[in-house]
């Protein structure tokens, strides 16, 4: 790991150890050191700018959520120390809602969501980044409706016209990772599976998917077989049919004494005008900010398909740009 501390041995030791070090043993003040002045952070629900405000938003989880832990999963990565590393980093993360914060009153219920973390590093630092929380999967395990509470954050926030917008990318920021990750045949497999799924062949679900395959969704749900895989998809792409489909970012790997796996970014931009997951169309025009990790095993008609998948997108900022066209009136 050239350029960057002894005591890590590599990079996934390096994003699991400073993920540690930050969230579970109160490193906040670190950030300084791991994270750029000006790092550009893109989540669905907008955009931050900047270490010190990363450090605010990470105070105010901590203190919501005082027991909050963050499980590694896995960290599928390219690139080089020498030029620019990226890795999908991710997360099955707990906590307790102790405290009153933008959750709302205190519940002292539980939760247990995944995380995806797209993090570019070099030199000892992370310079930019790209995250998806489950906020669906909280809202509802806190007992709420991911539709609902989106209506109540953008009260919250002064209304349609003044809230914090969710991210789209009219409002991006430019940052210094110039990389698209790699030409690995496994981060091409899993692209073309989701392409073919954006073209609504959704025929591809039994052919790419091992029958026994287990999936953990937005929403906090988790399914087993090619029915949990079906719902996810087709609820996505019909509720927003014609909209444009695009991969950001593609790494493929088959090392680290693990399966064959894949990491995707990806994005849909168009119309809320379908009946799907987001329920009655309301003509808004929606981006989506999507994150998806797959593993792969031997069975399959091409002798390979996916065992494991994990497809992450953020309810709440969908809702909101929802809601945000209706005036709050659905």
């Amino acid at each position: 790991m050239r350029n960057f501390d002894n005591r890590w041995k590599d990079f996934p030791d390096y994003i699991i150890g400073i993920t540690r070090e930050i969230w579970e043993d109160r490193g906040i003040g670190t950030l300084n050191h791991y994270y750029s002045d000006d790092i550009p952070v893109r989540s669905p629900m907008g955009v931050q700018r900047g270490n010190q405000e990363v450090i605010a938003s990470t105070m105010a989880t901590v203190y919501e959520f005082p027991d909050r832990e963050l499980f590694g999963e896995d960290v599928i990565w390219s690139g080089t120390p020498e030029t620019q590393l990226l890795s999908s980093h991710r997360i099955i993360t707990t906590g307790t809602h102790s405290r009153d914060g933008i959750f709302g009153k205190a519940s002292g219920k539980r939760f247990k969501v995944r995380v995806i973390a797209d993090c570019a590093a070099k030199d000892n630092t992370i310079f930019d980044e790209w995250l998806i929380r489950d906020y669906g999967g909280i809202v509802r395990q806190l007992g709420m409706k991911p539709k609902s509470f989106a209506k109540k954050l953008i009260e919250a926030e002064g209304g349609p016209s003044t809230c914090v917008r969710p991210f789209t990318p009219e409002i991006d920021i430019k940052g210094e990772y110039v990389g698209v990750g790699n030409d690995n045949e496994w981060g091409q497999r899993y692209a073309s599976v989701l392409t073919r799924l954006m073209d609504k062949e959704f025929s591809t679900v039994t052919n790419a998917y091992d029958r026994a395959v287990q999936t953990e969704y937005a929403g906090g749900v988790s399914g087993i077989s090619h029915k949990s895989v079906d719902s996810f998809w087709v609820g996505l792409r019909s509720s927003f049919p014609n909209a444009s489909f695009k991969i950001h970012h593609q790494i493929g790997m088959d090392s680290d004494v693990l399966p064959p796996r894949a990491a995707l970014r990806w994005s849909l931009d168009g119309i809320h005008e379908g009946w799907g997951s987001f329920g009655k169309p309301s003509g808004a025009t929606v981006h989506v900010m999507g994150m998806c990790h797959a593993e792969f095993g031997p069975f399959g008609e091409s002798g390979s398909s996916i065992r494991r998948e994990c497809a992450l997108y953020d309810e709440i900022a969908i809702w909101k740009q929802i809601h945000m066209h209706t005036g709050l009136s659905l």
